[in-house]
């Protein structure tokens, strides 16, 4: 299966600088590549054309990937479709996964990923080829398969799924090394009777065709988590084979790796319960305020009444600031989000930003120093976004801090970057928690943090916005001393990614 040719490859997205970018990129390394601006035209193309590969986009205007994909696999089943997908799609991912899918790459991409995915979907299509060639020559004669090792072993042990075929009684006929792996042997001999030795559930898959004595056209599938800690999970699918008159030869069963699929799972359940929790916190205290009110048989004082109005104002305040924040995660994974890009200068922005928090910097008798080197240029930007970031920053600086403490905000620029540092002497960060920090929803919590209020929204939302613009956030704390976050926002005119973007292109405005 040597062959040092590079695959044909479909791209499928309607934004043009990622098309351009990425045809050139891979133009560059010798691959022939056409494109398509929407789902009708790649539709149109993908099943004109038998392509090696399709690089299709999940959302699009017109028609949307899961569509496109449909298409082009019915005309051209082995044609290898890539779905490039963002975190909120995941639902989708697994749809287009089922649907017949090879793989998905999560946007934003780089050279190296996009450049092992095409490899791996190319060595897939080799297969696909190889094995539908050997399909026509040999026809009718699967049973046939454990004698013909010279030319069929290569292709059945390259295969990434796990196969194994067993016959009427139980005993093993032919399997790849990806069967061991799964089915956790460490071998298998030919003509051994293997069900008691198989998981259970695979054992009940096969034994519902084995108990039919007769062919039906008909398959079982079942999903297992083989070590129960949710780190590997497998799709086993049993299917009938017949023999020439049409009665049951045996079972052949292919066992699929489906773990990065029922993580995605597993993190939609931990998203949903995340917000559950933190949602019904606010919603009791009110709750539990408004039915003081209700109760005639409390009585309650005007300054009682007044401070249990204020507290739900809080909590609600703090609830509609959550559902906000969700919202605007939600349109930024969507790519729905309005902006307003134009030349902006960031000290007047900071400025305004310290002003706001006037009241609560000489509350907490906090020292704020703007450091700021001469002509700092412009950046471009939304007004808005760079606005959200620094009051968040700076209001996390704050409320993190200690009475008395300080807060440095330093602005420097090189030729391509412009610096933004905010440093405090609050409570800093352990490790662990610094890992996490950009997480949905996480907040560092310990004895310091017991009393401060928040989403745990801001700086995800923070950590989107600079990857928009294709900067960098760094974090540098120590507990009990402070911590640091310096911003990297590129200087050069249209150096930011487009709504569609896996890669940065750079584009003068």
């Amino acid at each position: 299966m040597q062959n040092n040719r590079k695959p044909k490859v479909l791209i499928v997205d309607d934004e043009k600088a990622l098309r351009a970018g990425t045809k050139r990129l891979l133009a560059s390394e010798g691959y022939e590549v056409d494109t398509a601006e929407n789902g009708a035209e790649g539709i149109k193309l993908g099943t004109s054309c038998d392509y090696d590969i399709a690089l299709i986009d999940l959302k699009m205007p017109d028609i949307d990937g899961i569509q496109v994909l449909q298409k082009i696999i019915k005309a051209f089943p082995n044609t290898v479709c890539i779905i490039a997908t963002g975190y909120a799609s995941y639902e989708t991912a697994i749809e287009a996964a089922k649907i017949g899918a090879f793989s998905y790459i999560p946007k934003p991409f780089s050279p190296e990923e996009i450049f092992q995915k095409l490899k791996e979907a190319f060595y897939k299509r080799q297969i696909l080829l190889e094995a539908e060639k050997l399909k026509k020559e040999r026809g009718e004669r699967l049973l046939e398969v454990a004698f013909e090792k010279t030319r069929l072993n290569t292709i059945i042990n390259s295969i990434t799924d796990g196969l194994l075929v067993v016959n009427k009684e139980g005993q093993a006929v032919l399997y790849n090394p990806s069967a061991l792996k799964y089915l956790q042997l460490d071998n298998i001999k030919i003509e051994e009777y293997i069900l008691d030795k198989l998981h259970p559930e695979i054992t009940g898959l096969i034994n519902k065709i084995l108990s039919t004595q007769k062919f039906e056209h008909k398959s079982y599938s079942t999903q297992i988590d083989l070590n129960r800690e949710h780190q590997i999970f497998v799709e086993a699918t049993s299917s009938p084979v017949p023999l020439p008159n049409g009665s049951l030869a045996g079972v052949v069963v292919v066992i699929k790796d489906i773990t990065g699929l029922k993580k995605l799972e597993i993190l939609k359940s931990q998203f949903v319960s995340m917000v559950s929790h933190e949602l019904k916190a606010p919603i009791a205290a009110v709750y539990g305020y408004l039915k003081l009110f209700s109760d005639e048989s409390i009585v309650i004082t005007k300054e009682q009444e007044k401070n249990y109005i204020l507290r739900s104002q809080g909590r609600l305040d703090s609830l509609l600031k959550m559902v906000n924040d969700l919202l605007d995660i939600s349109r930024m994974e969507m790519k729905k989000v309005n902006r307003e890009i134009k030349a902006l200068k960031i000290l007047p922005i900071i400025n305004s930003v310290i002003e706001l928090f006037q009241n609560e910097l000489k509350g907490k008798e906090i020292f704020l120093k703007l450091n700021s080197s001469e002509n700092i240029p412009f950046i471009y930007a939304d007004n808005d976004e760079i606005t959200r970031v620094i009051t968040n920053l700076i209001s996390n600086a704050i409320k993190y801090n200690r009475p008395g403490g300080t807060i440095n905000i330093n602005l420097d620029s090189t030729a391509s970057y412009l610096s933004i540092e905010i440093t405090d002497t609050g409570i800093g960060m352990k490790q662990q928690e610094k890992e996490k920090l950009f997480q949905e929803f996480f907040r560092a919590k310990n004895e310091m943090t017991r009393d401060i209020n928040g989403t745990g929204l801001g700086l995800s939302i923070v950590k989107r916005i600079i990857d928009f613009y294709a900067g960098k956030i760094e974090v540098e704390s120590e507990f009990g001393k402070g911590t640091s976050f310096k911003i990297n926002l590129p200087l050069r005119s249209g150096m930011f990614k487009t709504e569609k973007e896996g890669q940065i292109v750079l584009n003068e405005i």
